[in-house]
């Protein structure tokens, strides 16, 4: 408990082999009983040190670590000492995914009998489907997950995570969300880690799969993980001031200021895989638009209308997804916020709003005159390459880190970018 675990960091991507000794130190708040293990198993995060004399030291690299430095520069700022977060979970839930990669035989096969391409499927089918984007807020008998998740939501009660209500989402084909009460920081993006893995265990205890992939299918609604948040200074909410717009406050304003002008460079780390870009298009309440508006689901930044009392007035994000690393994204929403905050950036005088309509209905003329979040990972790495400074502030992400995910995250990128894809037979084969 005190000089930590050893375990082998080149393994880990975080140290070269001939100096790779490294340990972890549990935290014992977050220990739980793994209710997924046979043998009775105490399961507990645990933070990253390096080996160091006479004390070892916090790996800087580490997401954890990362998270801890941005609340403490917000405390050296003098801005707030305590961030609040509320992330909404999306996932699918289906019996079945089959997939190859295999260079001469690619595809995918997802099957769930409430899916309308089911209709015909001759076992297991009770006739109730359900259309495409006819989801939400369905109830039994279409409804064929809700004890599962409510039994994912009583699990992760068990684990420490504060429910705040489950239903069906839009995806007519198994799209489900899990939404969580508001708490802090450090503590929601430990939970949220958690939350994934008790989700796609449930999943598998009841005999389908989980999945937080943002875009499993073309003509479905797409995975996001919202990000609600708020600030406060010694008790008192920062963001409310009841004559502002949406009753925020400058502060308020400043910090969606900064979130907007990072807002490209910041979908690297809040979206960092290819299919993330195959949710931010037109058509399925995700953004696609740098703006902010009240209740606007197509803008980026949303600031809910019944958030209405000093201590519940917040925005939300919403182009961020599950395939990112919590603690990182967490950090990197903070410190654009500050650096608005720090610079005083005023969103309506920069021009991104409030957008009080719907960004999808413009003429294309209109749109033109609209900035967007990128279309790919490939823009989002170049836009993070150019625009990072807010994020190597008072030391809160490593320069290497940076390089180190951009480097990975392009490799990625290229791999995928080089595949045939089976439209592409469909477009080109006979030309």
């Amino acid at each position: 408990m005190e000089h930590g675990i050893g375990f082998d960091g080149s393994n880990y991507g975080y140290a070269p082999i001939e100096n790779s000794d490294m340990v972890f130190i549990p935290v014992l708040e977050s220990a739980v009983i793994d209710r997924y293990s046979d043998i009775p198993t105490l399961s507990m995060i645990g933070d990253v040190r390096v080996i160091d004399l006479p004390n070892n030291r916090p790996f800087d690299q580490y997401p954890r670590n990362v998270a801890i430095r941005a609340l403490e520069y917000m405390e050296e700022q003098g801005v707030a000492d305590k961030m609040i977060i509320g992330p909404e979970y999306e996932f699918y839930i289906f019996d079945s995914v089959q997939y190859s990669t295999n260079y001469y035989d690619m595809y995918t096969k997802i099957f769930t009998p409430q899916a309308g391409f089911a209709s015909g499927h001759e076992s297991n089918n009770n006739g109730y489907q359900l259309k495409p984007g006819a989801g939400y807020h369905n109830s039994l008998p279409t409804d064929i997950r809700n004890d599962l998740r409510a039994r994912m939501c009583l699990a992760m009660d068990e684990w420490g995570i504060n429910v705040k209500y489950h239903h069906p989402e839009v995806g007519g084909s198994g799209q489900m969300e899990i939404e969580v009460e508001l708490g802090d920081m450090l503590k929601l993006a430990d939970d949220t880690m958690a939350a994934k893995y008790v989700i796609k265990n449930e999943a598998i205890k009841d005999g389908c799969t989980a999945t937080f992939m943002p875009k499993p299918l073309t003509g479905e609604a797409g995975n996001g993980m919202h990000v609600h948040m708020l600030l406060f200074k010694k008790g008192k909410p920062v963001f409310y001031d009841a004559k502002g717009y949406a009753q925020l406050s400058k502060q308020a304003h400043h910090f969606i200021g900064g979130l907007l002008t990072h807002a490209r460079s910041i979908c690297a780390i809040t979206n960092p895989s290819t299919n993330s870009y195959k949710r931010l298009v037109p058509g399925f309440e995700a953004p696609v638009t740098i703006g902010y508006a009240m209740s606007n689901r197509s803008a980026v930044i949303r600031i809910p209308a019944y958030a209405k009392t000093p201590e519940t007035k917040r925005f939300e994000l919403r182009n961020p997804d599950a395939t990112c690393n919590p603690y990182y994204a967490y950090a990197a929403i903070l410190m654009a916020g500050l650096d608005g905050i720090k610079n005083k950036i005023d969103p309506h005088k920069a021009g991104w709003g409030p957008y009080d309509f719907n960004l999808y209905d413009l003429s294309d003329e209109e749109k033109a005159k609209l900035s967007g979040l990128p279309a790919t990972l490939d823009e989002a790495l170049d836009a993070l390459e150019a625009d990072h400074d807010y994020l190597t502030a008072g030391g809160v992400f490593p320069e290497r880190l940076l390089e180190q995910l951009i480097g990975r995250y392009r490799k990625a990128s290229e791999r995928i970018s080089r595949l045939p894809h089976p439209v592409e037979f469909a477009e080109y084969y006979d030309l």
